[in-house]
């Protein structure tokens, strides 16, 4: 469900999945202190549902002190393969923001459901959530597949509502259908695992966590909204379980 290869989806499409499935990666920033040298730092993201990377800073970083100078920064996050330049990989270029007041309560649940160590962090005071706005992307799907993608084609399909019924989506599943969480797993990702709850879910697919462990099952094709995204569970649920449509 995963492979960005060689299959007919969009470029823009192909590449919003692969960072969808990725929680981590290296943020380069220019450096204040280094006369605009780029400098690189390791951290943990999650995309909000507009495709944004979050990434929670302290002010005492040097990369923080980097974007309070100049907000221009690239993310790029690879496959965790041997020979790294076999595998995929997506840079994402943007500037890095502060998340706006209307933003943060819902980015910070989300990137707490997926970091939930990272609760100390904020209970420190001085951490703050960022953002980066895609301004291009370049996408690497391996040999002879590497392309320019603009941030329009990058961008989910509008209108986009999936995110304001998540955590109702999240909680139904987790309550409700929690054999068909496994059967997931099993069909779609070959693991059988004793236990497995949805984290999140998005208008690409949705994040499972099962025996500790982060796993992605992308959808066919996007959802917007909340009964497309119980149609296509269902269709899910019914494949997983060998029925037919």
């Amino acid at each position: 469900m995963n492979n960005i290869g060689n299959d007919p989806l969009p470029p823009g499409m192909k590449a919003r999945r692969y960072l969808r499935a990725q929680h981590a990666g290296v943020l380069s920033t220019l450096s204040a202190r280094l006369d605009g040298h780029p400098f690189g730092s390791i951290l943990p993201f999650v995309l909000d549902h507009a495709a944004k990377p979050v990434i929670l800073v302290s002010r005492l970083a040097e990369h923080t002190r980097n974007i309070a100078a100049d907000a221009r920064v690239s993310l790029l996050a690879h496959d965790r393969i041997d020979d790294v330049q076999a595998g995929a990989r997506v840079t994402l270029v943007g500037e890095a923001r502060v998340l706006e007041t209307a933003e943060l309560a819902a980015a910070q649940a989300r990137y707490l459901v997926f970091f939930p160590d990272a609760a100390r962090l904020l209970a420190l005071g001085d951490f703050t959530f960022f953002c980066i706005v895609p301004k291009t992307l370049r996408y690497i799907a391996g040999f002879g597949d590497i392309r320019w993608i603009a941030a329009a084609d990058y961008a989910p399909p509008p209108p986009n509502e999936i995110g304001v019924a998540e955590a109702d989506i999240v909680a139904h599943m987790n309550a409700d259908h929690a054999d068909n969480l496994k059967d997931f797993c099993r069909h779609f990702l070959g693991t059988t695992p004793e236990t497995a709850s949805m984290i999140g879910i998005d208008c690409d697919g949705f994040d499972l966590r099962a025996v500790g462990t982060l796993a992605r099952i992308d959808f066919d094709t996007p959802v917007t909204n909340a009964a497309e995204a119980r149609a296509a569970l269902v269709a899910m649920a019914r494949t997983a379980r060998g029925e037919r449509p």
